[in-house]
């Protein structure tokens, strides 16, 4: 069944109400027969019914017409939902409710006074349009309602093809909102993905014998031959694709509603448009993400996830037309990826609740494909087990989404994002799922350039994912052998650490079910006990110390500032007379340019205090360096009140803890905090408040997680006594937000 079909059944329809008007007398001035709802888009399925309106002027009296005209109809088989307004009347109804002002949007005439149809439609359109904004919030708490209601079309196990987020009633709500004029919706994708769910629905309905819009699990079969589609799976990924795309286009409508909304209501002049800079050739223009003058697609293979992610962080629309412009013309990534490739993917992996519509868009524009194409392996793919609420490819993004709360409590947050990325990848064949995956994930691992031991460590986190909550739920607790099980497979804390907060992403991300505090606490408990098996000593990163020459003309107030390119970046070497809050100082240097720092090295030669910064830009200007150092020297920027920052809601806290097995002669200090300009200066200004002298450090940023270790000292050297450290430690906690 196609549209021609429902073309036909409407044109047949529209006849048997027009010969019973005719029959019944209907005047052909004062009064029409009006079709509504599905009807009247012409969405006639098999078994619906036909949604009429017999409206007339106020002035003109119908008698007994009604029930005339009705009487036909039902003996000629037609089932109608059927209603007897005059014009104000409708009007009225309208204004009462958006539900009922939505519907008539879609009045068509079937017999009677045309011209009194083309008024209501004015009038109908014309009142729509004029209290858009005030209608607007109450129909979007009423779809969102719906939508938590019955559940997302593209993952449900019985989708209901009408009333399902992603179904035929959201088609509705976005030519509604289209007809408001404040917002556009792509008519063709809404079109072919409307027409796809009313063929299913029609084969469907013919199916079952009766009006109904869900799809049981025995149909998908059946549906297949009917379709032209080769078996269930087929069937099943052709529905949830259609859904999907109506829920993104949804979405994206609802969101550029929220940005129109905020918007003082104006006058419709031209308004400029404003362009703020987000990252390099990326910008924010009326709440989407799109490219500035400075973007060179086809000179910057990077470009596509610098959008992403920035859209991501700040949790705004990816416009669909860059993302299409950048598959179209952004150059291929090379293999293995640059740094800074690796450091945003792992930042838009971890970038929470925003990465969903982000991800959502990548996917629609065919840009994921480029820069993951194994992503087509389970895109669509419905799970085996009933527990899961979502598709593979959605539980994935899902997991993503529960990492990125965890990201405080392991190591390397880069292998537990991209670990979470690709822990399902191995699904959809008949190879048990984390033995197929684990090849894949290497090399995807490999591809994204990490190191030879962090590709062992994401294959071996794919491979094993399922070990601790396994073996949790199914070995004797008391069992030697059960903590050997996961000991003899992981072998080091960190391995441990990062499967555990895995597990727990992965479970969240299942269903409720599937992370209750019994499970959770059986998985903890066993974590706890490998974990004392193992060592659990993990040092920090060993630092590295090279002999710098030293101008000698060097003043007790002058810095030099040596700038090298490297890569795809630059290495800035800064000489300076050491001070306490030098540090500080050149990290506010740094971050008042906007220069996103990689890493850091420093360390005390003679006199003189040396740094080493690994910056992820190459366009470096040493003079103006020494410029804006100076200008924080003499007074003139505060640097503390540009870089303090309120907690808001949903934010990780801080973490930072005083690690006394690091060193037998100076303090180290341990700092996680979400990479953001001003995180190294509040650090080391906290610490120079205290007269705490910074005597080397190793600062490092895994994708949206800054990763630093401080060695301090007492100015007048030796490790600091355990009521200093605490105050240290409480000291940065308060500059970086944490309570």
């Amino acid at each position: 069944m196609t549209a021609a079909d429902r073309a036909a059944r409407t044109t047949a329809a529209d006849q048997r109400c027009l010969d019973a008007y005719a029959a019944a007398g209907g005047p052909d001035v004062g009064a029409a027969l009006v079709a509504v709802g599905g009807y009247g888009r012409g969405e006639l399925a098999p078994h619906s019914d036909l949604d009429l309106v017999l409206v007339s002027d106020e002035d003109v009296v119908l008698g007994d017409l009604a029930e005339t005209l009705w009487y036909p109809l039902w003996d000629s088989g037609s089932r109608i939902d059927h209603a007897v307004r005059t014009l104000p009347e409708m009007v009225a109804a309208a204004d009462a409710d958006h539900r009922v002002a939505a519907g008539l949007l879609d009045v068509r005439h079937v017999a009677g006074d045309a011209n009194l149809t083309l008024r209501l439609r004015t009038t109908m359109l014309a009142q729509w349009r004029r209290h858009a904004r005030a209608r607007l919030p109450e129909m979007r708490a009423a779809s969102d309602q719906r939508h938590r209601l019955m559940g997302e079309l593209a993952h449900l196990s019985v989708p209901d093809l009408k009333e399902s987020e992603g179904g035929l009633r959201d088609t509705t709500t976005l030519r509604s909102l289209v007809a408001t004029w404040l917002v556009d919706v792509p008519a063709a994708e809404l079109e072919a993905s409307r027409q796809v769910l009313l063929d299913v629905r029609d084969h469907v309905q013919a199916l079952a014998g009766r009006a109904t819009d869900r799809i049981a699990p025995e149909m998908w079969s059946d549906l297949a031959p009917l379709l032209g589609l080769h078996d269930d799976r087929a069937v099943q990924k052709h529905v949830r694709e259609a859904g999907r795309r109506i829920t993104h286009l949804t979405r994206l409508a609802w969101r550029r509603v929220d940005g129109v909304l905020a918007r003082p209501a104006s006058p419709q002049v031209a308004r400029k448009v404003v362009l703020e800079p987000l990252a390099h050739g990326v910008a924010l223009s009326a709440g989407e993400v799109v490219l500035d003058r400075r973007a060179d697609p086809a000179g910057d293979p990077v470009l596509l996830l610098r959008a992403a992610t920035a859209a991501a962080e700040h949790d705004v629309v990816l416009a669909p037309a860059t993302a299409a412009r950048l598959v179209r013309e952004c150059a291929p990534l090379p293999d293995p990826w640059p740094e800074e490739a690796r450091q945003l993917m792992v930042r838009l992996l971890a970038s929470g609740r925003g990465l969903l519509p982000v991800w959502e868009t990548l996917e629609e524009t065919g840009a994921l494909e480029q820069v993951l194409p194994e992503w087509e392996r389970i895109r669509m793919l419905p799970h085996a087990s009933v527990i899961h609420r979502f598709t593979v490819d959605r539980h994935v993004v899902e997991t993503c989404v529960e990492a990125s709360a965890l990201i405080r409590t392991v190591a390397r947050p880069d292998v537990l994002m991209v670990a979470a990325l690709l822990h399902d990848i191995g699904k959809g064949g008949l190879t048990e799922h984390s033995i197929a995956g684990e090849p894949v994930a290497r090399e995807v691992a490999r591809r994204m350039g990490f190191d030879a031991e962090c590709v062992e460590l994401i294959a071996l986190l794919v491979r094993w994912h399922l070990l601790l909550a396994s073996t949790a739920t199914t070995r004797d607790p008391d069992d030697p052998a059960t903590v050997e099980q996961v000991t003899a497979r992981l072998r080091t804390a960190e391995a441990l650490s990062l499967l555990g907060a895995l597990t727990e992403a992965d479970a969240k991300a299942t269903s409720p079910q599937a992370w209750t505090s019994w499970r959770a606490g059986l998985i903890t408990d066993l974590a706890r006990r490998a974990r004392a098996a193992l060592d659990t000593g993990v040092a920090p990163p060993a630092l590295r110390t090279d002999e710098v020459p030293v101008p000698a003309d060097l003043g007790p107030d002058e810095v030099r500032f040596d700038v090298e390119r490297v890569g795809d970046g630059s290495r800035v070497t800064v000489v300076a007379h050491d001070r306490v809050g030098l540090l500080a100082d050149l990290a506010a240097t740094f971050a008042l340019q906007r220069l996103p720092i990689r890493a850091a090295r420093v360390w005390g030669q003679d006199q003189f205090g040396i740094t080493v910064w690994e910056l992820a830009s190459d366009e470096v200007d040493p003079a103006l360096l020494r410029t804006k150092y100076a200008t924080l020297r003499s007074g003139r920027i505060d640097a503390g009140t540009r870089f303090a920052k309120v907690a808001a809601a949903g934010d990780l806290a801080p973490t930072v803890a005083v690690r006394p097995e690091a060193s037998e002669h100076a303090t180290v200090l341990e700092v996680r905090a979400a990479d953001r300009p001003g995180v190294m200066y509040l650090v080391c200004a906290a610490l120079a408040s205290l007269e705490v002298s910074v005597r080397s450090a190793h600062i490092d940023t895994l994708g949206p997680q800054a990763v630093d270790v401080f060695y301090l000292q007492e100015a007048s050297a030796g490790a600091l006594s355990d009521t200093r450290a605490a105050q240290a430690a409480h000291a940065v906690r308060a500059a970086l937000g944490g309570a």
